[in-house]
């Protein structure tokens, strides 16, 4: 599997390479200190995954990523960052970005880039778990009816999004396990979609942000 990582903390770049690096299928093709060479080192080697730091010198990991998608929309792009940042997030979804994840969760990188590479979207549990909270903020603006989905599968996406249960879901709807399950799997087959997780990330990818001001931090 081949990849590229972009950071501008070297001691970063020399960690993350020698973990990826100690799995016999995965080869480093290049590594970058700013995100604007995310574009040209893309399309020379054309990687798996795309892992970039989010705040760097020079340009961000977000208006890079927002770069190679515009010309490469199928890129698998792993924003991996100290901050988990509310306002970052929602960009991240927003972009498209395969996955967002804290530098912190070493353990979870390379399954991470394998679930990425495979077509999945990945967000670490901490992200995972924010995701309702920022989804209050939002407003619905996507036509669902489009995909064929009714207004009850969509009330089983919102739920799925909120972090609910199909056993939850049943008790709030007053539904059967078995008639959520089913739901779940027609609402993933209209949107082609592979698990509840990407659920949750297509429901909030396709809300109007209202986000947060003042919520930036300095390194």
């Amino acid at each position: 599997m081949k990849l590229i990582l972009i950071d501008d903390d070297c001691l970063v770049v020399s960690a993350l390479k020698m973990i990826l690096e100690a799995q016999p299928d995965f080869e480093v093709a290049a590594t970058a200190s700013d995100g604007a060479e995310a574009l040209s080192l893309y399309r020379e080697h054309r990687p798996d995954v795309l892992l970039m730091d989010i705040r760097m010198q020079g340009m961000d990991g977000l208006k890079a990523a927002e770069t190679v998608l515009g010309e490469f929309p199928e890129a698998r792009i792993l924003l991996l960052t100290t901050f988990s940042d509310d306002e970052y997030i929602i960009k991240a979804l927003k972009l498209g970005a395969a996955g967002y994840l804290l530098k912190q969760d070493y353990q979870n990188i390379v399954p991470a880039i394998r679930a990425a590479a495979s077509g999945q979207s990945v967000f670490g549990d901490e992200i995972v778990s924010r995701l309702p909270g920022l989804m209050s903020r939002e407003k619905p603006s996507y036509d669902y009816a489009a995909h064929g989905i009714s207004e009850r599968e969509l009330d089983v996406i919102r739920l799925i999004a909120e972090g609910l249960s199909n056993k939850e879901i049943a008790a709030r709807l007053y539904l059967s396990e078995g008639t959520v399950r089913n739901y779940l799997s027609m609402i993933l087959d209209k949107l082609d979609l592979r698990d509840r997780t990407q659920v949750a990330v297509f429901y909030l990818q396709r809300k109007s942000p209202e986000v947060p001001k003042g919520t930036f931090r300095d390194c």
